[in-house]
């Protein structure tokens, strides 16, 4: 079994370090986006669901126990059949050189990675079984039995027993041999995996985030409204910090561009296609917004969002500069590990704040909210608007092509739903009776939070206090008080947004387009 495991463990080990040498994707990963890409819909909501942001460590962890297992077994067989071991890593190269081919980028770097690590995982595989008969056989022969030697021509004894080499001691070189070997062999893969993962991480030079000096905004927005941020304890506060701004996309690993290599394509239905670099873009007059984002997989209530102040070059006049034709009603943009995303173009041209950006909270896009630009447009869930590592823009015709989650039947044009969340008391807390807090927050970008409603324990609805906002496109928070007994109690909310809509009251899952509901919670009073 441990031979098997050396194996794959060194396939492993040398195909990360190829492909952090050449830039590539990493085998692992491959598989893993190569599954992610191919799996059937029911299949990914039934993962988004059960695991959430955690999705991308289980499936990575279900790969690697994979070829675990199916390493130990090749181990043991190849004890006795050493072709079956290495025809198992010819079937593993070609089942990573096929992901290679379904994976929506990827080329020469991410083969070649799957070739050395193949290539590694052999060469392990023979030292390793070399080792290893040295110690399954006695030492100085293979097991056969030995004859006296005949003395002076007379026959041998007719009672003589063959002997045997006795085992102990002369077997003790052998089973060094092969643990040196193993131990050689598990340094070696342990020390090229972890100096491919710790490759893509050395980003510095002029393309590097660190390096990146954002110009100043053409207009800066004044500063935030005093009363934006209630400042109650617990309460979600109105401005996100970077570090806590929500994650979701189908990269299992975070892209890491340099800025200097970037390049945007405009092109499609349009008179005059065009290429933008980061330096072209950063010396146009840029623009700050205050936006929130939201994903579509947020549950009623659920921490799927985030808002901050961005900086960018409205999306708008760049696609007015490449002559946009009137049937070319969607905005495909592409990342730059092939995901794709389809923006209304009606929506993008209706003079919100749409943004190609490139700062978030002051500093430039952190890596895993898109570095070194992505797409944002108010009032849009972020699987059809909020494309990162964006590396292209194409404008296209909803009939003529969908998108990534279009293909798997989720909606096309996706406006934010109204919502609201309560956030104090937390879920299932404890407080004190008598004067309690309640507060949270709602949101209807590009329409505004009008009204927000409470009611406790099921009983008549009344209205909460709500704070200072800069804009339509971020989510407000709301407070307000009441007196409750010892006991347990519930909280449930519903916003009203300047439309005049209010928030239903039916749940309704977040596929194809976005959730619906009262958020409710419960809580204890002591």
């Amino acid at each position: 079994m441990g031979v098997g495991l050396l194996a794959v463990g060194a396939a492993l080990g040398f195909g990360e370090l190829a492909a952090g040498l050449l830039r590539a994707t990493s085998p692992v990963v491959t598989v893993g986006d190569a599954l992610v890409d191919n799996s059937p819909a029911f299949l990914m909501k039934w993962a988004i669901e059960v695991f959430g942001t955690a999705d991308k460590a289980v499936l990575i962890t279900g790969v690697l126990v994979v070829l675990v297992l199916v390493g130990a077994l090749l181990g043991v067989v190849a004890l006795r059949r050493p072709m079956v071991g290495y025809a198992g890593l010819v079937l593993f190269a070609a089942a990573g050189l096929a992901a290679v081919a379904l994976r929506r980028t990827d080329g020469f770097g991410a083969a070649a990675a799957v070739v050395v690590g193949a290539g590694a995982g052999a060469v392990a595989l023979a030292l390793v079984l070399r080792s290893a008969r040295h110690t399954l056989e006695p030492w100085g022969g293979r097991g056969e039995t030995e004859a006296p030697a005949d003395t002076e021509g007379a026959a041998p004894a007719q009672d003589s027993a063959p002997t045997v080499p006795e085992p102990g001691p002369d077997r003790g070189p052998g089973r060094r041999g092969f643990v040196f070997t193993a131990a050689g062999v598990l340094a070696a893969s342990g020390s090229a995996g972890a100096l491919g993962r710790w490759l893509p991480s050395l980003t510095g030079g002029a393309g590097s985030r660190a390096e990146l000096a954002l110009p100043a905004p053409a207009a800066p927005l004044p500063a935030l409204p005093s009363g934006t941020d209630l400042g109650v304890p617990g309460l979600e506060p109105f401005t996100t910090p970077n570090p806590d701004f929500y994650r979701i996309d189908t990269a299992l690993t975070i892209p890491r561009l340099d800025s200097t290599q970037w390049t945007l394509r405009v092109h499609g239905l349009v008179d005059r296609p065009f290429e933008i670099d980061m330096d072209e873009l950063l010396s146009r007059e840029l623009v700050e917004s205050d936006i929130t984002l939201v994903c579509v997989s947020n549950q009623v209530g659920g921490d799927l969002i985030s808002n901050t102040r961005w900086l960018g070059f409205p999306l708008a006049e760049l696609i007015r500069e490449a002559g946009v034709h009137s049937g070319a009603d969607q905005i495909l943009s592409t990342s730059s590990d092939g995901w794709t995303c389809g923006t209304p173009t009606e929506v993008v041209m209706d003079g919100r704040d749409a943004l190609l950006a490139v700062g978030m909270g002051g500093e430039p896009l952190p890596h895993a909210n898109g570095y070194p630009a992505r797409m944002v447009v108010p009032g849009l869930y972020g699987f059809v608007s909020a494309t990162k590592w964006v590396t292209d823009i194409k404008l296209t015709r909803f009939a003529d092509e969908q998108a990534y989650w279009a293909q798997r039947g989720w909606g096309v044009r996706a406006p934010v739903k109204t919502m609201s969340r309560v956030d104090v008391p937390a879920p299932l807390g404890r407080v004190e009776s008598g004067e309690v807090v309640l507060a949270g927050i709602a949101w209807a970008q590009h329409r505004g939070i009008d009204a927000v409603e409470v009611r406790v324990d099921d009983g008549e609805w009344w209205e909460a206090e709500l704070a200072e906002v800069p804009g339509i496109d971020t989510w407000v928070q709301w407070v307000t008080e009441t007196t409750v007994d010892p006991g347990n109690h519930s909280v449930e909310v519903r916003a009203t947004d300047s439309t005049g809509f209010t928030q239903p009251s039916e749940r309704v899952e977040p596929v194809p387009d976005g959730a619906t509901g009262w958020h409710r919670i419960r809580f204890t009073a002591t």
